[in-house]
């Protein structure tokens, strides 16, 4: 990484960063709980309207350290960087996600155009997931002891009150869908209970 005081390896230039300059600050929710690092960002040489820095994110147990190299047109706050070298996570869980909801990998690859129609049922499968939630979170208030519904949620209720159902009383949910909301609400609140035990110990 070149500097302005010349040029060092990203770990040798970390060691240089004074204590207090590192903050302890959120890359986004997680699974469970927000994802709290240690950050640092050191400007780098600029080249022409390319503005350099080097983010530092540390492991706040076990100080393990992660480095992204950040260009920008303009200089970027260390709010910013974080959030976008956060995001990557979400990018990352997409594909567990599609994999577990929408089949995304239960497909034998034989020919290219039909590997590309599955693709595209699996991503429209998990787009309408995704909508549906927003939807939820858009227009309907979450009470305060559940969990905003979730695309796992959402896949569960439609499979138990839509598709089981259609498919007639060999396929049929055992309970009518009062019961099948029911242990929907039920699980959601356990949800919204262990993830406050978690922000509480974070904090």
């Amino acid at each position: 990484m070149t500097t302005g005081a010349g040029t060092f390896r990203a770990d040798a230039l970390v060691k240089k960063v004074p204590k207090r300059v590192w903050q302890k600050l959120s890359a986004g929710r997680g699974a469970k709980e927000q994802r709290f690092y240690d950050w640092s960002v050191i400007d780098l040489v600029e080249v022409a309207l390319d503005h350099r820095q080097l983010l530092v994110r540390r492991n706040r147990t076990t100080g393990e350290l992660a480095f992204h190299h950040c260009h920008s047109t303009a200089s970027a706050s260390l709010a910013t960087l974080i959030k976008v070298a956060g995001s990557r996570w979400e990018v990352e869980e997409t594909f567990p996600s599609e994999k577990v909801l929408a089949g995304l990998d239960e497909h034998q690859v034989r020919r290219y155009p039909s590997r590309g129609r599955w693709v595209t049922l699996a991503m429209l499968a998990h787009a309408f997931l995704a909508v549906v939630r927003f939807d939820e979170h858009a227009h309907r208030p979450t009470p305060g002891d559940l969990i905003p519904l979730t695309c796992n949620e959402i896949q569960r209720l439609f499979i138990s009150v839509v598709v089981r159902p259609v498919h007639g009383p060999g396929h049929r949910a055992t309970g009518p869908p009062a019961h099948r909301l029911g242990w929907s609400a039920w699980r959601r609140s356990h949800q919204a209970r262990s993830r406050a035990g978690h922000d509480r110990r974070q904090v």
